[in-house]
């Protein structure tokens, strides 16, 4: 099983902490960001991984190097020269994923113990090219759902901007996005090839006018975005709970 693990961002939300490091590295209770995801990552299966890189890229390749790559396969997308972006990031790594099995992609500062090899298996049965983990909280920016947790539309509720996929058919649910996403590489033949840097939901909203993406809720799992400073100590906290090790 293979996974991507999105961490080239500049984690401004971060900052000061990401002014000498990249937010990958940022530490919980001793432990950096990047472990903890590779960590629930390893226990659900996954055993090549590919990690991108941007901001301070070196203290990654370097810190994974001195922990033996977690003892998984572990390849490096190098963004130094340009962020792409969560869209033209993941078809940077095409040919890593050119099994035809689906796979993981985590970001790097979710922290969550939801049941990712259940997550993995629902996706497998459900014959979906994209199975995007949701959960209801407030954010400006929601992805819309059928009944069926199928994938309909794009709203920022701000801006009262919305996007549909395909005609809406009765109610539909407002979800936000929880950063991990299980995808069949089926989804490359939806990505634009005029341009390198994209985003991964403008990818699901093009594909999901005729592809089938489904939602996964996970309301009872423990979740927290640490890409935001003031949610670090709450973390600490979080922690055993996301690791199991209480």
């Amino acid at each position: 099983m293979k996974a991507l693990i999105f961490a080239a961002g500049l984690g401004t939300r971060l900052r000061p902490l990401t002014d000498d490091r990249p937010k990958a590295l940022v530490e919980i209770n001793g432990m950096t960001l990047l472990e903890i995801v590779i960590r629930r990552l390893k226990k659900a299966g996954v055993t090549d991984l590919i990690v991108n890189v941007h901001h301070h890229a070196q203290m990654i390749i370097d810190f994974l190097q001195n922990k033996n790559n977690f003892d998984i396969n572990v390849s490096i997308s190098d963004e130094r020269n340009e962020l792409l972006d969560t869209g033209g990031g993941l078809l940077k790594m095409a040919d890593f994923f050119s099994d035809g099995k689906p796979f993981f992609v985590h970001n790097v500062d979710i922290l969550s113990n939801i049941d990712l090899k259940k997550m993995y298996d629902t996706h497998v049965k459900s014959e979906a090219v994209a199975t995007l983990s949701t959960r209801h909280r407030a954010t400006s920016r929601y992805l819309l759902f059928n009944k069926k947790n199928e994938l309909y539309g794009w709203m920022n509720i701000k801006t009262g901007k919305m996007i549909l996929c395909k005609k809406k058919k009765g109610k539909l649910n407002l979800r936000a996005f929880s950063g991990i996403h299980v995808i069949s590489p089926d989804l490359f033949d939806a990505m634009p090839g005029d341009k390198n840097a994209f985003s991964i939901i403008d990818v699901y909203l093009a594909a999901a006018a005729y592809q089938k993406i489904v939602g996964y809720p996970h309301e009872e799992d423990v979740w927290m975005d640490v890409g935001k400073i003031e949610n670090l100590e709450e973390a600490k906290v979080l922690l055993g709970q996301i690791l199991d090790t209480d």
